[in-house]
């Protein structure tokens, strides 16, 4: 008489944070970087030429509002893999204060680019031209206030968060927590007045980004891999 096998239940695996998911900063760094490069030039922030401007631009308009949910699906990610790093040092203060602001950047873009795919799509002829440019100035404003005013406020608190993070648990050089300050204060206060001041938090990412690959080995097994 045969003794049918018991069936064991397996335990349990741990979640662990794949060495590839650190690219997502790279990703995020290509997109939001492109999409700023397309707003920021292909939106004129006087108020002349209200409607005209829409006419000629709406592809590239298009493509940046096509973009950006993937940089900030990227950026999450990001957040992720960053977060993880900080392992059994996590403090709740500066965490929170990371992750907070870190979503509220994403939603104020998530918002800004709304509004810009809105003017896009309500581009139609037989409408009231006078209304129609007055709105059109109006959504314009509100992309470029939520994108200069806003967003990359909190992504300058994003940095600044971080970067103490990183002073007192010395998980990364202290070059780069002196370098994220610099650039945070720079975001703050001299934010709206150039556009490719804006691009310093892409390229801080990227950067950022760059590290956590470095450490994570990921890099060298794609070197080996390709030999």
């Amino acid at each position: 008489m045969s003794i049918p096998p018991q069936h064991t239940e397996r335990a349990p695996r741990q979640l662990s944070t794949p060495r590839a998911a650190a690219l997502a900063g790279v990703i995020f760094a290509a997109l939001f970087g492109t999409t700023l490069i397309l707003i920021r030039t292909e939106m004129p922030e006087g108020i002349e030429d209200s409607t005209q401007w829409l006419d000629g631009r709406h592809n590239a308009i298009t493509t940046a509002t096509v973009l950006m949910p993937f940089a900030g699906i990227s950026f999450l990610w990001f957040i992720g893999v960053v977060r993880d790093g900080f392992g059994r040092y996590e403090d709740r203060f500066f965490v929170s204060v990371f992750l907070g602001s870190g979503l509220l950047f994403v939603a104020m873009m998530f918002v800004a680019t709304a509004v810009a795919a809105g003017l896009a799509a309500s581009n139609a002829d037989g409408t009231d031209t006078a209304a129609h440019a007055e709105v059109v100035h109006f959504g314009k404003m509100v992309v470029l206030s939520a994108t200069k005013t806003y967003a990359l406020r909190m992504a300058a608190v994003f940095m600044i968060s971080l970067a103490t993070i990183w002073l007192k648990t010395r998980l990364m050089p202290r070059w780069l927590a002196a370098l994220s300050y610099i650039l945070a204060l720079a975001l703050l206060i001299a934010g709206e007045t150039s556009m490719w001041l804006t691009l310093a938090f892409p390229a801080w990412v990227f950067v950022v980004s760059g590290l956590i690959l470095g450490r994570s080995g990921l890099i060298e097994q794609l070197r080996n891999h390709g030999d």
